[in-house]
């Protein structure tokens, strides 16, 4: 081949890929303002963006916004619930609380980790006696749980003050919840994180279960005063016990 020839391929190739590179640029600077036109519309939303595939719409244009959650309200998306009501009872004195902090931590035998404030009238009985009751109520007493919530062991007899009836258990002193469809008697184990977190580990040593009260529904705990209430039960196939 001609060296003429070869000088102008070599220029044509040249040619082809600074017009690619200049191409690629401008596409580049194209897509940044479509970016940042995109985000400046949705700024006075509060809103960020997110993976962006741009795109007109008719060729699956699609953002994903989410909008900022301030931390102080992350433990309403992650709260286990159900609420249940926590009996104590020391030197004679029975109380007890609504408490929503708690999770199983062992299948056999049933362990679970609970949050009682050190805030709360109960902790001190908790923390010397090393016993309680969890008690499990449905939603036709959420305005007594609530209500129990609402006042101090400090101040009234919870029980008479709110309705509640106490029995007694037959593994611990503090008694059992005659309205509630279930009550754990229960044991702590573990404080090792009581002064750091207020978090017990409790077994529970003996299980009673009110059958009469059919298929109850439990209620969850959302923040200041709002519930939500177990719905219709759905089953799939899970190697999860």
């Amino acid at each position: 081949m001609a060296a003429d020839s070869r000088i102008g391929i070599c220029k044509r190739l040249l040619f082809s890929a600074t017009m690619n590179e200049h191409l690629l640029t401008a596409m580049n600077m194209v897509f940044a303002t479509n970016v940042r036109t995109l985000q400046k519309a949705i700024e006075g939303s509060d809103l960020n963006l997110v993976d962006p595939l741009i795109g007109p719409a008719s060729a699956g244009f699609k953002v994903t916004v989410m909008k900022d959650l301030p931390l102080s309200k992350v433990y309403q998306l992650l709260e286990p619930g159900p609420v249940v009501l926590l009996t104590t009872a020391q030197r004679g004195n029975a109380n007890i609380m609504p408490m929503s902090w708690h999770m199983m931590v062992e299948f056999d035998p049933p362990q679970v980790a609970c949050v009682v404030s050190n805030k709360n009238f109960s902790f001190t009985a908790l923390r010397s006696t090393k016993e309680c009751v969890i008690a499990v109520p449905d939603l036709k007493l959420a305005r007594k749980v609530v209500t129990v919530g609402n006042c101090s062991g400090r101040d009234v007899n919870k029980f008479k003050n709110v309705g509640l009836t106490p029995l007694p258990a037959e593994r611990v002193a503090p008694p059992l919840v005659a309205e509630c469809f279930a009550n754990l008697e229960c044991r702590v184990i573990d404080t090792r994180l009581v002064r750091k977190f207020n978090l017990f580990v409790i077994q529970v040593l003996k299980a009673w279960i009110d059958r009469a009260q059919g298929n109850p529904k439990t209620i969850h705990h959302l923040g200041y005063g709002r519930f939500v209430v177990d719905g219709r039960i759905i089953r799939l196939k899970s190697r999860m016990r």
